[in-house]
């Protein structure tokens, strides 16, 4: 008999089960067959429609060598290989930081490397305890909640907060994270959908709300994909203009925007005025881990409610005390922030006088434009095998079809020589792949 579960999964418009064009549709799988379901070849068959797509991901072998970032070492089919990083999110690599390291170790020698079970029953130790201090501190709130990844404090977050405020309404930005989107979606609660960064047509979803419905509008500040940034201000006075709360997403820019490494809020003095703030310890601070912060009222209300946070083993004590102490580093050093820009700019004034297409942002994130998965693919392995460059190829459904890019991510600890040997392969890989648009003309 087959399940309701599989019938659902091939009629949702929503889920990416569509094939390709003359492939077996998926949904004929389940239907033609007169016995049991064959739950192999259905697996089979999505597997097949990916590779059809050209965009079936490959993972690479990398073993990072501490000390020596963001030199790494390759296990490649014909044996190891010494290959630069240029796509971790390792944004400052505060991973390796003597600091980070030291702290990570002396807390598992002294108190092992499990935390025991979830929050509500065994799991709640002191690293963790000072850990949520020290974020409620980094973002001006009175209280914060740690949860075991980026993904859960948003997907969790945002349903469980959605769902405590009676006939919410939740307005999202259009280019907001799949976690964020789940988020939404698992409320169950009306959203509308306002398009990329476009204040005016947020208002106008606000106005056909009324101010006294409840809304919740949530966004990022930094989109990791195009580096492109938030309105936030304006963002802020629509919400109080019309009564609505606000959730931001800082996961790209905590630890690399503002002052004390607050995120883009920080940097622009708005953190105060955002409801909400979300972010995470596995990208400029080189940990695990994600967290909200915001007044004690509405983190204990997840906290008591959320089960992504109730019915998860809490975050290990070392890793704890890793991420505490890379917050607190960056909240009294400006050297890896100033560092890592300049490294960006760059980087990105080398590409433009050579005519690689970008696109352009005022963060650190530098998107390369290619526009076929099965180039990009190509230019990505090039780049690794003939010249020891390691990028990961972007494409479909992390961003739209026709828009697949390199995304990559400049750190304090890339040299001259570094973005030179880069940006010499990516012009040799235009070259080799006939990518140069009619309209570019590359510098000699």
């Amino acid at each position: 008999m087959i399940s309701a579960n599989a019938i659902v999964l091939a009629r949702d418009p929503e889920l990416d089960v569509s094939p390709a064009r003359g492939a077996v549709r998926f949904c004929d799988i389940v239907r033609s067959k007169s016995g049991p379901a064959d739950y192999q070849a259905m697996f089979a068959d999505a597997l097949r429609r990916l590779h059809d797509e050209r965009r079936y991901r490959v993972f690479a072998d990398i073993e990072r060598m501490a000390g020596r970032f963001p030199q790494a070492l390759w296990h490649s089919p014909t044996g190891k290989r010494e290959i630069t990083l240029w796509c971790s999110n390792d944004y400052l690599g505060m991973s390796q930081h003597p600091s980070v390291v030291g702290a990570m170790v002396e807390t598992a020698l002294r108190m092992g490397t499990g935390a025991g079970g979830t929050r509500n029953i065994a799991g709640t130790n002191h690293p963790l305890v000072e850990l949520e201090r020290e974020l409620a501190d980094l973002h001006g709130k009175q209280a914060a909640l740690v949860f075991t990844s980026g993904y859960v404090s948003n997907q969790t977050g945002i349903s469980t907060l959605a769902k405590l405020i009676p006939d919410c309404l939740i307005l999202s930005d259009a280019s907001n994270h799949n976690s964020m989107i789940e988020g939404i979606h698992q409320s169950n609660c009306e959203k509308r959908v306002f398009r990329h960064n476009d204040v005016d047509h947020l208002e106008q979803l606000l106005r056909e709300a009324g101010r006294n419905r409840p809304k919740l509008i949530v966004f990022e500040s930094l989109y990791s994909m195009d580096g492109d940034i938030a309105p936030i201000e304006d963002l802020c006075d629509l919400a109080e203009q019309y009564g609505a709360m606000t959730y931001c997403d800082e996961v790209h820019a905590v630890g690399m925007y503002g002052p004390r490494g607050g995120g883009i809020s920080d940097q622009l003095g708005l953190a105060h005025r955002i409801d909400v703030i979300e972010g995470t310890l596995a990208k400029a601070f080189g940990c695990l881990g994600g967290y909200l912060t915001g007044s004690s009222a509405v983190i204990d209300a997840i906290r008591s409610y959320a089960p992504g946070f109730i019915f998860t083993t809490a975050l290990p004590p070392p890793v704890c005390a890793a991420a505490t102490a890379a917050i607190r580093h960056l909240k009294t050093s400006d050297v890896e922030r100033q560092r890592h820009q300049e490294r960006a700019s760059r980087l990105k004034r080398l590409l433009e006088q050579r005519g690689v297409p970008q696109i352009r942002n005022p963060s650190h994130i530098v998107p390369v434009r290619v526009g076929h998965p099965e180039v990009c693919k190509d230019v990505c392995d090039f780049l690794l095998v003939s010249r020891g460059i390691y990028i990961q190829p972007i494409n479909y459904p992390t961003v739209p079809r026709g828009t697949e890019r390199l995304r990559i991510t400049p750190t304090p600890w890339h040299s001259d020589e570094h973005i030179d040997a880069l940006v010499e392969a990516l012009v040799e890989a235009w070259d080799r792949f006939g990518l140069w648009d009619r309209d570019e003309r590359r510098a000699d």
